[in-house]
């Protein structure tokens, strides 16, 4: 039987699905070479707590059985950990989930979603996935300008995203900058404050919970990834009014937060002195290897301010040292980082703050590929 001219026509995805440039994840591999250090990802270099991983190995035996769906566990040790109602709160596949849920939730077709230029990617996906449109503000340094985010809110705008710090650039305003841009955004706007390193910021600083507590348009975003080190088990979590949290949860996944993730993660927030130790290490090393990159400033290197768990370097603009030649460098001598290229900024490199042996290794590398380049 002949086929007719219409079964002969492929599906066809939505054109705003056809806009979406799927996300590229840092390279995790080096080709014919041994790994010496992987620094792409900003991933915590001990890995997770012991007392986290006794507790996941405790229940793998109830592979079998679906993972608790409400994570009810979970989310009273967050309450009891934070001070807060463990009813505000929702657990995600990582916090790329709950990004998801929060565009679908609240945006769509003929709808804007804005969030700051050099902005972590997945806002971009989440937007376009539900037909939204992204509106990109500049940014001042790489860092976020309020002013210029108030100044691109339009009618149509539904969803506000702020990383603090910032993924890729590590850049942090204050507590201030974060309250005046939520007071500068109409109530009906979420405000969707990602702050995925805050273990990792000090000083002035808004995490989200208080405005959170106080506003109901805010959501606070957060994960287990990276200070906790269980990025493999996808565990993220948002704080919110409970209009907002019911909103997510009639699209989130069922069954979203594996057992496994649930019971280390309970076990992680118990264990400070973890975290402490990561804390400490990170934010001595990160100035560490700034001042590194500051050594090498006559070559035209600037370390981006960061007060996450890693260190953006900006390139020259023109010259022998480039971003994408010390990023061929690095990966000649095992030590793999973030080429931001694949992010618009082809002047930048990226390297996530890793054992004292690894971050040494990584500026080494840079050094030698500076003083050659440079002559």
């Amino acid at each position: 039987m002949s086929s007719s001219p219409a079964s002969k026509i492929a599906p066809a995805m939505k054109p705003w699905v056809g806009g979406i440039h799927a996300y590229v994840p840092g390279k995790a591999s080096v080709d014919g070479r041994p790994v010496v250090a992987k620094l792409s990802s900003n991933e915590n270099p001990f890995g997770p707590s012991p007392q986290a991983v006794a507790a996941m190995t405790a229940v793998l035996g109830n592979s079998n059985l679906y993972p608790d769906p409400a994570a009810t566990a979970l989310r009273e040790a967050l309450a009891a950990r934070h001070g807060i109602d463990a009813d505000r709160i929702i657990c995600g596949t990582g916090s790329d989930e709950l990004i998801h849920l929060v565009a679908g939730a609240f945006a769509g077709v003929g709808d804007e979603v804005l969030y700051v230029r050099h902005g972590f990617a997945v806002y971009d996906i989440a937007a376009r996935r539900v037909g939204a449109t992204p509106v990109v503000a500049p940014d001042v340094d790489y860092a976020c300008d309020v002013d210029a985010v108030l100044a691109a809110v339009t009618e149509r705008t539904r969803v506000v995203f702020l990383a603090n710090p910032n993924n890729p650039t590590g850049t942090l305003i204050p507590a201030s900058e974060v309250r005046r841009l939520h007071a500068g955004l109409r109530a009906d706007i979420v405000f969707a404050l990602d702050v995925a390193y805050a273990e990792f910021a000090d000083g002035d600083y808004e995490d989200g919970i208080a405005l959170a507590t106080a506003h109901d348009n805010v959501v606070a975003l957060r994960t287990f990834s990276k200070i906790y080190g269980l990025a493999a088990q996808r565990i993220g979590w948002g704080y919110a009014a409970p209009a907002l949290i019911d909103a997510m949860h009639r699209i989130r996944a069922p069954f979203n937060v594996p057992t496994t993730g649930q019971a280390g993660a309970i076990a992680a927030l118990a264990d400070h002195d973890w975290t402490a130790r990561t804390r400490a290490h990170t934010i001595e090393w990160r100035q560490w290897l700034a001042g590194e990159v500051t050594a090498l400033g006559n070559a035209g290197l600037r370390a981006i301010p960061s007060a996450a768990n890693f260190v953006m370097i900006e390139f020259p603009e023109a010259g022998a040292v480039t971003a994408a030649g010390a990023n061929a460098a690095l990966l000649s001598d095992g030590i793999i980082a973030r080429y931001l290229a694949v992010q618009a900024m082809p002047r930048c490199l990226r390297i996530s703050i890793g054992t004292e042996a690894e971050t040494r290794a990584a500026a080494a590398s840079l050094r030698r590929y500076v003083e050659g380049a440079a002559g």
